[in-house]
């Protein structure tokens, strides 16, 4: 009993240092506008320390793309900045971005004399970018340090464009299945870089200064019985009624690796948030089309999941995703230290250390996280330190989560560490609290190497619930 209060001190003073409360999921539609502009509206972001001394960071767009729809049509968006932004040292908690990473996009065509909008005759793609495939999308990494202002484009090793793999429409697309049948369903997640599918692998660029990229569709990682919570149906649909919400679903991902040394090396705590903006669009009198000024705008924001979604008011909802998290003590605080949801659990948690300024914090000074996939590494847990996931830090002196809250892998059940959060669990979880939504596990299973996020699912094969 001596050693497990120990460890539970332990826990809570590394929880503390990185500024952890109480913590849970996204179901993707955070806040009145943004629902309306599917290719801004931010899923998940996830940042996690990867293996090679990365920093590993994701951002997930375009929320329930229905993989049997056709045409297929879902794509990143020219008219949308994608950025990536990462706190260090003093700007961390006073909510500043330190480094920002910006993905823009361009799309063309092949052919546009033709119905036949992303593919066409001979109608199998067999390598990216082929005669099959007829809408192309290309993208660039631009580096900006806030710090010096300066810009640098990280742009491919040998200077070829960077490609964006073709969606998953199943005949035309049969390398993304199994059996490299278009009518099998995704294949399953590998273990090494040289099992990934031929278009996934040949979209993995590595940049210039040691970053690697991948922009694409991909599964939704998320998996949970969100539905629940927004029907006020705490009980989680009953004793023999898993639902994943998001179970069968595509969005679009964008991941980095970005190298240690370029943050600063790996003694320390980061924060990691991601945004969307489009143009600023002036209508002209007797224009014939708007014009665009070329000022982004911010439309978009995510840092740690749930926040706007379930914790802001609905009049506050549209501010959150226009403004900074510099501003969050002054606009949103009041959300975090009187909880409506915790409320209706019959708690009362001040969630301020988490959200307040709200970006994912990760400490670096562990080693690799922990990773799902076809078979999980040893001593990974779905519940992080929940299902003690540790990971020894140097900055905590300790054990810190080895997963959600410390920063968020592929794989970490976030409803459920938020529910036994709530509910004041000991460590470990006793067993009868471990599946508390009954959806243990993603429809798929991830990549335990980059890009991580699991195949999109195949439009003429996929589950749904």
């Amino acid at each position: 009993m001596k050693r497990k209060r120990s460890l539970e001190l332990g826990i809570t003073s590394a929880l503390v240092a990185l500024g952890v409360g109480f913590l849970s999921a996204s179901s993707h539609m955070d806040a009145p506008l943004i629902t309306l502009d599917d290719a801004a509206n931010t899923t998940d972001v996830y940042a996690f320390r990867s293996a090679g001394g990365y920093l590993t960071t994701a951002l997930g767009v375009y929320p329930f793309e229905e993989p049997g729809i056709g045409p297929n049509k879902y794509n990143f968006d020219d008219n949308v900045l994608y950025e990536i932004h990462v706190a260090i040292g003093d700007d961390l908690m006073a909510g500043r971005k330190t480094i920002s990473y910006q993905f823009q996009f361009n799309t063309t065509f092949q052919d546009e004399n033709t119905i036949l909008q992303s593919y066409r005759l001979p109608g199998v793609v067999q390598t990216v970018g082929d005669e099959a495939q007829n809408l192309i999308q290309a993208y660039t990494v631009k580096k900006i340090d806030h710090r010096t202002d300066v810009k640098t484009e990280l742009m491919r090793v040998d200077g070829s464009p960077l490609l964006v793999p073709p969606n998953n429409q199943g005949l035309a697309t049969p390398k993304y299945n199994q059996g490299n049948n278009g009518e099998n369903p995704a294949k399953e997640g590998v273990s090494a870089a040289m099992d990934l599918d031929e278009y996934t692998a040949s979209t993995v660029h590595d940049l210039v200064d040691g970053y690697l990229a991948f922009a694409g569709q991909r599964d939704d990682g998320f998996y949970a019985d969100i539905q629940s919570i927004f029907d006020l149906d705490l009980g989680f649909g009953g004793p023999n009624k898993p639902f994943d919400s998001q179970g069968g679903f595509n969005i679009h991902t964008i991941v980095l690796n970005i190298p240690l040394d370029e943050l600063g090396g790996a003694n320390q705590v980061v924060g990691v948030y991601a945004t969307t903006s489009r143009p600023r669009v002036t209508v002209l009198r007797d224009a014939k089309a708007p014009n665009f000024s070329g000022e982004f705008v911010q439309v978009g924001r995510q840092g740690n999941p749930l926040f706007c979604e379930a914790l802001v008011a609905i009049v506050d909802k549209d501010l959150y995703n226009r403004t900074s998290p510099e501003n969050d003590m002054a606009l949103f605080s009041q959300y975090a230290t009187n909880v409506e949801l915790g409320a209706l659990l019959g708690t009362t948690p001040d969630l301020s250390a988490i959200y307040i300024p709200d970006v994912i914090k990760v400490d670096l000074s562990t080693p690799p996280a922990r990773l799902a996939g076809p078979t999980d590494d040893t001593g990974f847990s779905r519940l992080s330190f929940f299902g003690e996931d540790f990971l020894a830090s140097t900055v905590a002196g300790g054990p810190v989560p080895g997963g959600f809250p410390n920063g968020r892998r592929f794989g970490d059940d976030v409803l459920d560490i938020a529910v036994l959060a709530i509910a004041g669990s000991p460590v470990p979880a006793p067993v009868a609290l471990q599946n508390i939504d009954k959806v243990p596990a993603n429809d798929i299973t991830f990549n335990k190497v980059f890009p991580y996020a699991a195949t999109p699912h195949n439009g003429r094969n996929h589950p749904h619930h």
